[in-house]
């Protein structure tokens, strides 16, 4: 397997698919860095030679933000909000959906499994 920014990116698929496990790298990117690096999309990442990995490996460095610099960035985004005391902090500490989601109904990836709470007794029940 190639390793790119140090990720080991997939043999069999063409380089423009295999770069997009690289965190922070989509398919319009992965696009863009091809047509950066004289690189044909459709080439699998098996035959790309060390002077092409070694040509995508300084454009990422050199122009975009990926892996852990930006997981690090995104985390110190939030905790920025938290700390402010925003709104979208507060949603961010509470574990809740930050985006104006809906969560009467729904929100389950966020808000976990249903917590359920033990209906009312009725009179009869009570004597």
């Amino acid at each position: 397997m190639p390793r790119v920014a140090g990720v080991d990116i997939p043999n069999d698929k063409p380089a423009e698919i295999s770069l997009r496990y690289i965190h922070g790298i989509g398919p319009t990117t992965a696009k863009e860095l091809c047509r950066k690096a004289n690189v044909d999309p459709r080439t699998r990442a098996k035959n790309l030679t060390e002077d092409e990995l070694s040509r995508i490996a300084g454009i990422l460095d050199s122009e975009f933000v990926i892996e852990g610099t930006l997981r690090r960035q995104v985390q110190q985004n939030i905790a920025r909000l938290r700390d402010i005391g925003s709104y979208r902090g507060l949603r961010h500490r509470r574990g809740l959906p930050v985006r104006g989601q809906r969560t009467k109904t729904n929100a389950r990836t966020r808000k976990g499994p249903r917590k359920t709470v033990a209906g009312k007794k009725s009179v009869k029940e009570m004597r």
